[in-house]
């Protein structure tokens, strides 16, 4: 079964968006640790730097994915995910997705042109280019995440209610991702007890989830806004990232007092 390790936990990052703060600065660095069941499957990374792209002032967001241990014995993961977007505006100038998890891989490159309404994606693997019509609101998979989480306040937030996001990550088609916001909770993990945000992302039901509502994300509550817990129901057993290591971190990180 294919869960493309890298895509889970990003998909299962995004929080819903409205006022616009500064959550996130260049060089914070963000490690989960993925447990399939009682086993210690892979490790995801994020890392942020600012950089110059093409003439303009851009983050360059670096998203890793890689099985350890025995896990790497029975399915091999090595994932690479990195998106360039725009300082100010948070839109995303190119997408770069290249996965190779047990022999099943791909590797495309998707630019945003936003004069001509379309993303042109190169997919290198079978040396083929196509365009597909975005709307001006497109995010990728990677600057989904940072856009939203420098857009949203939880005071913002009222219980049920459900946001949706315009993405494009693969080389088909665009879609909707929804979110509900389930409330706040209180979280004991390694760093102690932090408060956070709960979020319910919807999913498709099927091959891989055991239904639409089987992701819970837990975010923090605070100015960063980092993922902290993402849990799901599998068709067959169960998966939890945790956050593992941090740094670079923009705001201080709350904890909780007994």
């Amino acid at each position: 079964m294919r869960t493309h390790i890298l895509t889970f936990i990003v998909c299962c990052l995004l929080v819903t968006a409205n006022a616009q703060h500064n959550a996130f600065a260049s060089g914070e660095w963000l490690q989960y640790r993925v447990h399939y069941g009682i086993f210690n499957a892979s490790y995801a990374t994020l890392e942020i730097e600012e950089e110059s792209f093409e003439g303009k002032q851009v983050f360059h967001v670096v998203g890793k994915g890689r099985t350890t241990g025995l896990a790497r014995l029975f399915f091999k993961v090595d994932d690479n995910y990195e998106s360039y977007f725009d300082r100010d505006s948070g839109h995303p100038y190119r997408f770069i997705r290249q996965i190779d998890e047990g022999g099943y891989t791909k590797d495309l490159q998707i630019d945003f042109d936003y004069a001509s309404g379309q993303a042109i994606v190169n997919n290198k693997k079978h040396k083929k280019t196509t365009t597909i019509a975005v709307d001006s609101d497109i995010h990728d998979l990677l600057s989904a995440v940072y856009f939203l989480r420098n857009h949203f306040t939880s005071e913002d937030m009222q219980q049920g209610l459900e946001k949706e996001l315009n993405l494009l990550y693969d080389d088909d088609k665009t879609f909707k991702f929804k979110l509900k916001f389930l409330g706040k909770e209180v979280l004991k993990t390694k760093f102690g007890k932090i408060s956070c945000i709960k979020f319910r992302p919807y999913v498709q039901a099927g091959r891989v989830f055991k239904e639409k509502e089987s992701l819970t994300l837990w975010v923090t509550d605070d100015d960063n806004k980092v993922p902290l817990r993402i849990k799901a129901e599998l068709k067959v057993g169960s998966i939890k990232a945790d956050l593992e290591e941090f740094k670079g971190l923009k705001h201080p990180f709350k904890v909780v007092a007994d």
